[in-house]
């Protein structure tokens, strides 16, 4: 079992993120590891590699012309408006205030797909609030991560399509076939459990506490903008997206009407679409390719060789179906934690969980469950995953909020154990 290319190539993968090497680079690595174990040369390996990659093509079109959509729409006052509008209602009650902002975090990944682009723009006018309100910064930061999450575990819009249309492929890939219905009908239960998270954690932080300067105060101009007719263009055109998104369950193609429809009445200025493209690469194009290549390194996975090997130990050494789920559900953790994405974590763990999920006689809706909610684990409570920086910059802006202690490990704590939880029970029930 230690000369397994998936073995060893999932080794150096961790170690190389537990280092804090590039992702890309460490991916990249490991793929050529497993092909050189397995016995293939390194010519063979790469070009294996550079063919699987085709499978998340997709997925990376996906996200480059979701990066400009969200540029476009950040570059406007719209975001500034949305939120000031939903703060006007907000409750002066702590509770109440944070399950008003986890629910604005979610509209930025289903409704206007801007991701943490809000972030800056929502939470750092509201820390005086939050101040005078001795809030616990840290069940903010939980509501923010659960937003920036729960919707793309669960509802397939938005990024969730992605993340869907990303677990459906994988799965077709290993030999189970499903569709992105099938997917939806099962990954509520991630959401589920992310909500008893939430809930847990509002309850935990419930005690007030005191904040180093708590009298000062952070003022946002854009807070006071006001609609125009630019602002109605993008607003149009992300109505447009997410509507063709919905029909054609097609996300490259909502994105592109939506950004067409900003160009033609003028949302976007003709002479700064290239700008506007050029923000949304730099925006998103570095998980883009994370996803291509993690696609690719799946792929080498498989011809390896090695995978009917691992399964065949791991079958024996779990000692059963439960064994068998807690197993799968830890190396996707410590996996995820390392990449940082949920998204590029699919292609790696589902060449070697579909074919040990069936080697349990696990259901298909449990296979999907579980490598859901295994690519999704990590991702909250990674120190490099969006899921935490995003909260993190915000409520850190007067200097009072630690990424680690305050974000990344509430945030760990309170999903990954209740995703865990909920993978389990349901993936035995199902």
């Amino acid at each position: 079992m230690l000369t397994n290319p998936v073995v060893i190539s999932i080794l150096v993968m961790t170690v190389l993120c537990l280092l804090r090497f590039n992702i890309l680079l460490a991916i990249l690595i490991s793929a050529l590891t497993a092909g050189l174990v397995s016995g293939a040369s390194m010519i063979d390996t790469t070009n294996t590699l550079i063919t699987g990659m085709k499978g998340n093509l997709e997925t990376a079109l996906s996200y480059i012309l979701l990066g400009a959509l969200a540029s476009a729409i950040a570059r406007t006052n719209l975001t500034a408006i949305l939120i000031r509008a939903i703060s006007n209602v907000m409750s002066k009650k702590a509770t109440y205030l944070v399950l008003s902002i986890a629910a604005i975090a979610c509209l930025s990944q289903n409704l206007i797909p801007v991701h943490i682009a809000f972030i800056p723009v929502l939470i750092p006018p509201l820390l005086p609030l939050f101040n005078k309100l001795k809030l616990d910064r840290r069940a903010v930061a939980c509501a923010l991560t659960f937003g920036l999450k729960a919707p793309y575990v669960s509802l397939g819009v938005g990024f969730g399509l992605i993340f869907h249309t990303i677990l459906m492929r994988e799965l077709g890939n290993n030999g189970v076939t499903v569709s992105v219905s099938d997917v939806a009908s099962v990954m509520w239960i991630g959401g589920a459990s992310m909500l008893a998270g939430l809930m847990l954690a509002i309850i935990f932080y419930s005690k007030k506490r005191e904040y180093i300067g708590s009298d000062s105060e952070i003022v946002s101009d854009s807070l006071n903008a006001s609609m125009s007719a630019k602002e109605w263009a993008v607003l149009a055109g992300a109505v447009v997206a997410f509507g063709v998104q919905i029909y054609t369950s097609s996300m490259p193609l909502g994105a592109l009407c939506g950004l067409v429809t900003m160009i033609v009445f003028k949302g976007i200025e003709y002479n700064k679409v290239d700008e506007i493209m050029s923000s949304g690469l730099a925006m998103m194009a570095f998980i883009a390719f994370i996803m291509l290549v993690a696609a690719g390194f799946g792929a080498v996975l498989r011809e390896s060789g090695g995978i009917d090997e691992l399964v065949s130990f791991a079958s024996a050494l779990s000692g059963g179906k439960l064994g068998g789920i807690l197993l799968m559900l830890l190396i996707g953790l410590l996996i995820t934690m390392g990449i940082g994405s949920s998204f590029g974590t699919i292609p790696v763990i589902a060449s070697i969980y579909v074919p040990f999920s069936l080697a349990l006689g696990l259901s298909t809706p449990a296979i999907i469950l579980l490598i859901g909610v295994a690519a999704a684990l990590g991702d909250a409570g990674s120190p490099a995953s969006d899921s935490t920086l995003g909260p993190t910059s915000g409520l850190n802006a007067d200097g009072n909020h630690s990424h680690i202690y305050d974000t990344c490990v509430p945030t760990f704590v309170f999903f990954n154990i209740p995703l865990m939880i909920g993978a389990t029970i349901g993936a035995m029930i199902l």
